[in-house]
């Protein structure tokens, strides 16, 4: 009976951390450039069970579970549909590829392309963080910008930069550092997808999916906290009755 109270409590915690997950999802599915998380759950070591008073090669019946709990957070990179806004600093990168950006803490990079340019005339993310180009930050002087697939950007037929497109072979790698930002654990590669001006990617997050997967995770818990009721009622009685006999 204890076993299965902790069982069922592990039950509870797990689910719990899934609910936030999909809440955090369904929170940001019109963000531009979301990337939804999923948790992933394994079951602690299994215990093996075995037939008893079987004499010698005693038949397996199977493993015990004991319990579950979230493994990780993972990140699907799945690419988000594209929506046109005709703003001349959106961009979205079709095919493989992140924005890298300039922060306080260092390169970060993104697949949210709304930008805007600061007073200084340099690209920069909603935040105010630098758009990064080849060798230096893009400053765009006034006048009518254009952005080859490329990610080569002119002003009024003249050169102001390159955007710098860097992709991962395993985004695994990639740590989310919020605002729409990655933190890198290897080193990148130059991307070989293409830019897109005047559209952003919107979130991969289908709302109807997880509105379906925060049912199910409730009705999870919900199983989960009857089944801890229950063991504590039949604790209860085997303290309480049966103990008195």
């Amino acid at each position: 009976m204890i076993r299965g109270l902790y069982s069922s409590a592990s039950g509870m915690l797990a689910e719990t951390t899934r609910t936030g997950v999909i809440a955090n999802n369904l929170a940001n599915g019109s963000t531009a450039g979301y990337k939804k998380d999923i948790a992933v759950g394994k079951d602690f070591a299994g215990i093996l069970i075995k037939r008893i008073n079987d004499g010698q090669g005693a038949p397996v019946i199977g493993t015990l579970g004991v319990g579950t709990q979230i493994d990780e957070i993972a990140t699907i990179h799945v690419a988000g549909p594209m929506r046109p806004t005709g703003n001349a600093l959106d961009f979205a990168v079709n095919g493989n590829g992140f924005f890298s950006v300039e922060t306080p803490a260092g390169e970060r990079f993104t697949r949210t392309g709304a930008f805007t340019r600061n007073g200084q005339g340099e690209l920069v993310t909603s935040e105010g963080y630098r758009v990064l180009g080849q060798n230096q930050p893009i400053r765009l002087p006034e006048g009518t910008i254009s952005v080859e697939p490329t990610g080569r950007v002119t002003v009024d037929g003249v050169e102001a930069g390159q955007l710098r497109l860097t992709e991962f072979a395993d985004e695994r790698h990639l740590l989310k550092e919020g605002a729409n930002l990655f933190r890198a654990s290897a080193t990148g590669q130059p991307a070989t997808g293409q830019v897109v001006q005047g559209c952003l990617e919107q979130s991969n997050v289908n709302i109807v999916a997880e509105m379906v997967n925060l049912i199910s995770g409730y009705r999870a818990y919900e199983i989960c906290a009857k089944s801890v009721q229950a063991q504590d009622q039949l604790l209860d009685k085997a303290v309480n009755e049966v103990g008195r006999v």
